[in-house]
């Protein structure tokens, strides 16, 4: 029997979106930042489920995506260009694993957040497959 290694599927999402042009000011991570209100640009990437299909050999986990921002304007912008790079994660490599789709389970979506009531954040959920290479 040999030993499956799940890749990081939050690293993952994180290091794909860390340092594209299309999110220049925005953290993103898997955690919130030192002193995070919810007024500061970010995208916090969860996997927040999904499943291993056995036969298939894949992965199919599920990521949120939380965009935050000052204004509902900029959230809802951040929002948008996150879900559009996550989907040009189809076909890509990282680690020992390959992404071989990505589908959308729930686009941006106004979700506030009453912990942080000066927050303004839209929620995206994303399904990955992800094949060991």
């Amino acid at each position: 029997m040999s030993v499956l290694n799940f890749p990081d599927v939050e690293r993952l999402v994180v290091d794909f979106l860390k340092n594209r042009t299309e999110l220049a000011g925005t953290t993103v991570d898997n955690r919130p930042p030192s002193g995070f209100d919810g007024t500061q640009q970010v995208v916090l990437v969860s996997r927040t489920g999904g499943t291993w299909i056995d036969d298939l050999y894949l992965d199919h986990p599920i990521v949120d995506l939380e965009v935050y921002a000052a204004d509902k304007t900029t959230a809802h912008t951040i929002s948008l260009a996150a879900r559009a790079c996550v989907h040009e994660l189809q076909g890509t490599a990282y680690g020992t694993a390959i992404v071989t789709d990505v589908s959308e389970v729930e686009g941006p979506r106004w979700y506030p957040d009453y912990n942080r009531p000066a927050s303004n954040r839209y929620l995206t959920r994303l399904q990955l497959s992800v094949r060991p290479a």
